[in-house]
């Protein structure tokens, strides 16, 4: 199962008139994107969530990679990398897409006027045209809105290894260079254990009505705690639900 579509669904349900004001700041983030390509050598990809649609700068590093360097950009249609994904080995591929929706927890935790000094700072093992893997640091932060009521933007850069730090990932606040451990900051578990209850009942086999009368609650608060699951894993129906549960280690 593609992960990636948990986010998608966190994306989509966003408040209509925050994404239309995110409109006002994509060309200066487009412009941003395109310098760190330039600057950095980065492969840089803006996604904007108003539209699903993202801009893709492959800076020097895009030829280590077997990719072609075009740092005036690629318009795609989807939030997701598609080409960059397929060279992410596989064991590292969904971890990053659990580190994403953990970290998406913190920004939404963390006070609106603090929110942009924040990144996320993962290593993956990325695959060359020749078959061998290369270390890769992976760098997220979200975007909000001008009024700061939601999410408009994100921007992934990847680049070479070239300072590493302990652990798999960690949160970096830019505005004083501390990090922290990103289950240090995320330590809030993405299903409570009461909804962790009800998904393993529905995983069962199991009605509404059946769960409702095993954990003696009625069946509107298992509804509820339905919907909440599926908006939590970003799917649509109880089956995505179960298997992204199992994808990522909840059941």
């Amino acid at each position: 199962m593609d992960i990636s579509d948990k986010l998608n669904k966190e994306f989509a349900g966003q408040d209509r008139e925050m994404l239309r004001l995110g409109q006002y700041i994509i060309e200066d983030y487009k412009q941003a994107a395109l310098h760190y390509a330039r600057v950095e050598n980065s492969i840089a990809v803006l996604s904007d969530l108003r539209i699903g649609v993202s801009h893709i700068y492959y800076g020097g590093f895009a030829k280590t990679l077997g990719l072609k360097p075009c740092v005036d950009g690629e318009r795609i249609c989807s939030i997701w990398e598609r080409d960059l994904l397929a060279l992410i080995h596989p064991d590292d591929l969904g971890d990053k897409y659990l580190r994403e929706l953990r970290f998406l927890q913190f920004i939404r935790r963390t006070p609106r006027a603090r929110r942009s000094r924040f990144i996320l700072a993962s290593k993956l093992r990325m695959r060359d045209a020749r078959g061998g893997y290369h270390a890769v640091l992976h760098r997220l932060s979200y975007v909000a809105a001008p009024d700061g009521s939601g999410i408009c933007l994100a921007l992934c850069l990847y680049n070479p290894l070239s300072l590493d730090f302990a652990g798999a990932a960690v949160i970096v606040d830019t505005s004083d260079g501390t990090m922290s451990g990103l289950d240090d900051r995320c330590s809030v578990p993405l299903l409570s254990v009461r909804e962790r209850q009800v998904l393993r009942l529905i995983d069962g086999g199991m009605t509404s009505k059946s769960i409702a009368e095993s954990l003696s609650i009625s069946p509107n608060t298992v509804n509820r705690h339905r919907q909440s699951i599926l908006a939590k894993l970003r799917v649509r129906n109880a089956v995505e639900a179960c298997r992204a549960a199992h994808d990522l280690g909840l059941l």
